[in-house]
């Protein structure tokens, strides 16, 4: 089994800054990519940015330009560097981990953490 611990979210204002982070522990043995994804109420939960094992990056069109994700040289925690927030992007952001299943045949698993608050005031 595979643990993912967020934090870093909270409360800022328009125009602000926050940097989420990611520790994942347990049984990893082969990490396909890790992400941050993220739902608001009533809406469905969307892609934010993605990170491979190879170093390649995927965000969400609305995010582009004002978030980056990074990892740290273990490959076993992930940051979300958020700058120019809007409103719309209040949000329960969570943590994602892709990994190769134990077994060859079976399909990939996704571990996702708790999720952390995001709230940006106008």
């Amino acid at each position: 089994q595979v643990h993912l611990v967020e934090s870093g979210g909270g409360l800022v204002q328009a125009g602000g800054s926050l940097r989420l982070s990611c520790a994942a522990s347990g049984s990893i043995f082969s990490i396909n990519a890790m992400g941050w994804f993220r739902q608001a109420p009533g809406k469905q939960r969307e892609l934010v940015a993605t990170i491979t094992t190879g170093g390649t990056t995927n965000y969400a069109d609305s995010v582009k330009g004002r978030f980056t994700i990074s990892r740290d040289n273990a490959k076993t925690t992930v940051y979300l560097q958020m700058n120019s927030l809007k409103p719309e992007d209040t949000a329960v952001y969570y943590c994602n981990l892709q990994q190769k299943s134990r077994l060859a045949y079976l399909r990939d698993t996704d571990y996702w953490g708790q999720g952390t608050q995001v709230t940006v005031s106008s």
